[in-house]
């Protein structure tokens, strides 16, 4: 799959319902995605096929990731520039 229909496909995923998860998710593919390991984009991708309140909680801290690697990438987002 060339790099802009992945992207494309990932900007649809990324869209979770709810705005501050939008708006999180989409921050870190423009800002993030283009310079990613591939660790980094297949942890992300792990991100994504998770559930939206679950991750509204890390977002927010009231929970943590158990795996390492998404917790690592949950907190560079949530420290993601505006």
């Amino acid at each position: 799959m060339d790099e802009s229909a992945e992207l494309s496909r990932l900007r649809w995923r990324s869209r979770r319902g709810m705005r501050e998860l939008d708006q999180l998710m989409l921050r870190y593919l423009d800002q993030c995605w283009g310079l990613a390991s591939p660790a980094e984009r297949a942890d992300f991708q792990r991100l994504l096929a998770s559930e939206d309140d679950r991750l509204w909680r890390w977002f927010m801290g009231r929970e943590q990731p158990e795996d390492p690697a998404l917790a690592r990438l949950v907190r560079r987002i949530a420290d993601l520039p505006l």
